[in-house]
């Protein structure tokens, strides 16, 4: 990505994770390089995948390259999940895909 293209402002989720946000209870997103392009200390605003309807604002305070199996307990605290579960739902999501992004945020009041 070079220094002169936009932060994007929008970011989305499906919506079984929305009440998570909300809570402080998901302070992570997991993505693929296609969607790996945030800058960190940018907002963006949140939306349903299935619908597009926002839902908050947030703040992303970093973007870390990962590989799925160096994936921890404690990525999955913050996503609210096991880790089991976490490597289950970024299979289904990415099938095959190894190196990953480790999106953190903080939603804004």
């Amino acid at each position: 990505m070079t220094n002169n293209t936009k932060a994007p402002k929008d970011i989305t989720f499906f919506e079984r994770f929305e009440s998570d946000i909300l809570t402080g209870k998901k302070t992570i997103t997991i993505r693929d390089t296609a969607e790996s392009y945030f800058k960190v200390d940018s907002e963006v605003q949140a939306s349903t995948f299935e619908d597009n309807r926002w839902f908050c604002a947030l703040r992303i305070l970093s973007v870390t390259p990962i590989n799925m199996a160096d994936l921890s307990d404690a990525h999955a605290a913050q996503e609210n999940m096991t880790l089991l579960e976490l490597k289950a739902v970024i299979g289904d999501i990415y099938p095959g895909t190894t190196d990953l992004f480790v999106i953190e945020f903080s939603k804004l009041n």
